[in-house]
């Protein structure tokens, strides 16, 4: 029996791809003049013979390609011999698992080796040299020099687990004591330096130079195109289309700052812009929520934060790729457990919690020393009393979520939940369109029609509303966007227009045309009404009673903060409020008959708060990069003492109470101003008794004894904290959410 063979030119076609991946390796590993500090960084089966794997790779292809030339010379035969063909078959099939990850651990080799070299090459320093000289015997006693009091601890460990991590022996320990001495002293700094050794500054503590370039506003976002369009991810195609979308306005807001002076010529930032809950298992996830009504308002901030930075002038790096993440930090590979093998290129970066944690579990020790440059995309808060991991735990505020010890303005919020940490908001797409032009919108285009658009887009969040619904619908049409998968039956009331799932453009207009947006509880906090209230929408929301907390709510539970939120968005309902935002008891059938009564009798304007404008947040954003250095141990200079204005609170409230009373924002920067004993003396109070404590109450007064409080822990200054026994010292701040007048 006879078995037909393919094409002759398919054989020729195979030999030509098997000879060029030979040629290729063989290229890549030709070795280049090594200094003996270039020896080092070795991955574990490296040692005793780095040629060894490229040499079995390059021979075993090398001989796949011999047999598939001695096909190809068959020219007076068409067909093969069954037997042949089979012996051929089965000698590739033995060798495909074996061969593949032969190949997939030389390119890991190489891709490390040309990370390496480039980085040699950009910050102009030798690599780490751990094993010592040819011919040069050490004597690896144990150090006891008093100012490395943990070397012997250290030391100790790494016998015992050096193993655990592959990159202990990428950087050069082999188990042996003075491998071990060597690592410490070099790379992680534990140990006194070794004899014979020249002991400079760790390699990932060197200073990059400074970026020479000035940053300006740009009148494009083109490089930011470029940088968003290498992904297929439905969810940074949903950041790229809401920023094409959008482009022109941010150009003209920017060409606005730039005629009011604003650009100051600050130097360009390289910034890395790392949404973690994008990448891994939780990106996966996310990915298939964004077709079917998932959450989108993070995808929002971060497409209008990448549009703010490149508009201000910085140089923008966008990665949704944990392995991207690890090769742009310079991660050691293996687990995390080792130090960056570089210092950080990035100026600052940009992350969630999610993306938090991945940059613990890459960056060993330097994390602590780089997190100053972190910024932190939180949705709903970070309070101090849960940042601050021993205080956290000793006073019960312990959560998955808190504990990491950053300054609590590296927290940037949708929404200005806690003035504890930074605003950093989003931009009402409508707004953006009032901003296209400086003339004012005719009175025509306020007029609505009788129509109710619910906020929704998942069945659930209708469940146990439908009365709730069905008296609004009997004044108003009712609409619902609600995701609905094919061949299955809708759950909603018969009374509801659904839409399905729209398009954001298509949302806009359905939202230009309605009176009213109905709020059904949930989600919480989500942009949504505020873009229904720039296109002259009545926001209804019900209230909640009680407040929803972390302790009696299960969105909340476990989340950092012991907000108590009164309504489904409090910012609308307490930053916006009437005649835009009405709040009522959706169970009061009664209130609820009124609320509609009293939405049809009114007409509001577009209304756009200034700070969710595109100017608002270049100012915002601007600012926060040119003044807010979480880098430095000296006191806070921004924003100035100027800006200042002190109020003593009542018993009982929190500072951010206090300046809301008086209209007024809580500027925790400027709480070091009030941390001294002289601030009680300005203000009145009389103190029988100054303590200085760790306590995130303080500064404050307690009447009961006279009591004065100093704080003791920078990290702890919280507008949030309140107790019955404690008047609050609190430093307020006026003008646009989060940006005194004097900020800018």
């Amino acid at each position: 029996m006879r078995v037909a063979l393919r094409p002759r030119s398919g054989c020729l076609v195979l030999c030509l791809c098997l000879s060029l991946i030979t040629l290729l390796l063989q290229s890549l590993w030709v070795p280049l003049e090594m200094t003996q500090n270039e020896a080092a960084g070795r991955f574990p089966e490296e040692q005793g013979g780095n040629i060894l794997g490229i040499n079995k790779l390059v021979h075993r292809l090398d001989a796949l390609s011999t047999q598939v030339q001695k096909l190809s010379r068959e020219r007076h035969n068409t067909h093969l011999n069954k037997n042949a063909l089979t012996s051929l078959l089965k000698s590739f099939k033995q060798d495909q698992q074996s061969l593949g990850r032969l190949l997939e651990t030389e390119l890991q080799r190489v891709s490390w080796r040309l990370d390496q070299i480039s980085s040699q090459q950009h910050h102009n320093h030798k690599a780490f040299m751990l094993t010592p000289p040819s011919g040069f015997t050490e004597k690896c006693d144990m150090p006891t020099d008093p100012a490395y009091p943990v070397c012997a601890e250290k030391t100790e460990f790494l016998q015992a687990h050096w193993e655990s991590d592959p990159c202990y022996a990428f950087y050069g320990v082999d188990g042996t004591t003075c491998s071990i001495l060597s690592y410490l002293s070099q790379i992680e700094n534990f140990c006194p330096p070794r004899p014979g050794r020249n002991h400079s500054s760790l390699p990932w503590h060197q200073k990059t130079h400074l970026n020479a370039k000035t940053a300006h506003i740009r009148d494009s976002l083109s490089s930011l195109y470029e940088e968003l369009s290498n992904s297929s991810s439905l969810a940074i195609k949903f950041i790229r289309s809401r920023v094409e979308r959008m482009s022109e306005r941010w150009i003209k807001a920017g060409l606005r700052m730039k005629q009011n002076g604003s650009d100051t010529g600050s130097a360009e930032l390289k910034v890395l812009l790392y949404p973690g809950a994008l990448a891994g298992k939780a990106g996966q996830h996310f990915e298939a929520m964004v077709e079917r009504g998932g959450p989108l308002g993070e995808l929002v901030q971060w497409a209008d934060l990448s549009a703010c930075l490149t508009i201000l002038g910085h140089h923008l790096t966008f990665s949704s790729s944990q392995r991207q993440l690890h090769r742009l930090i310079g991660a050691a590979p293996g687990h995390g457990g080792c130090p960056i093998q570089r210092p950080l290129m990035f100026d600052l970066i940009y992350t969630d919690y999610h993306g938090l944690a991945h940059l613990h579990g890459a960056m060993g020790l330097a994390f602590n020393h780089y997190k100053c440059r972190f910024r932190i995309l939180d949705s709903f808060g970070t309070e101090p009393t849960f940042n601050l991991a021993s205080y956290a735990q000793s006073r019960g505020y312990k959560t998955l979520w808190g504990s990491w010890g950053l300054r609590p303005l590296q927290y940037m919020n949708m929404f200005p939940h806690t003035p504890d940490n930074s605003f950093l908001g989003f931009v009402s797409e409508e707004a953006l369109k009032t901003e296209k032009s400086k003339d004012r919108l005719e009175p025509e285009s306020y007029r609505k029609e009788r129509i109710a658009v619910v906020y929704g887009k998942q069945d659930y969040m209708w469940q146990g509303k439908s009365e709730y619904v069905r008296i609004i619908s009997e004044e108003l049409e009712t609409h619902g966007t609600v995701y609905q998968a094919s061949h299955h039956s809708s759950n909603l009331p018969s009374f509801v227009k659904n839409h399905g799932l729209l398009t954001q453009e298509q949302f806009l207009k359905l939202l230009h045309r309605a009176k009213v947006f109905i709020g059904l509880g949930f989600p919480y906090e989500g942009p949504a009404p505020i873009e229904a209230i720039a296109l002259g929408c009545i926001f209804l929301q019900p209230r909640f009673d009680p407040p929803h907390t972390s302790d009696n709510n299960n969105f909340y539970k476990g989340k950092p903060t012991t907000r108590k939120i009164s309504s489904q968005h409090p910012y609308a309902e307490q930053f916006i409020g009437k005649p835009y935002v009405l709040t009522v008891d959706m169970t009061n059938t009664t209130a609820v008959r009124e609320a509609v009564k009293s939405i049809l009798n009114t007409e509001v304007k577009p209304f756009t708060p200034r700070e969710f404008t595109c100017v608002g947040m270049l100012e915002r954003v601007h600012s926060y990069i040119t003044y807010q250095n979480f880098c430095s141990t000296s006191v806070p200079t921004w924003p100035p003492e100027s800006a200042l204005k002190v109020h003593l609170g009542p018993l009982g409230q929190s500072c951010v109470s206090v300046c809301q009373h008086s209209s007024l924002w809580c500027e925790p920067a400027l709480f070091h101003h009030l941390n001294t004993p002289a601030a009680f003396t300005r203000l009145g109070l009389g103190c029988s008794r100054m303590v200085q404590e760790v306590n995130h109450l303080f500064p404050s007064y307690n009447p009961w004894g006279r009591h004065c409080g100093l704080q003791r822990e920078n990290l702890l200054f919280s507008c949030a904290g309140s107790d019955p026994s404690h008047r609050r010292l609190c430093p307020c701040s006026s003008g646009q959410v989060a940006l005194c007048p004097q900020c800018l």
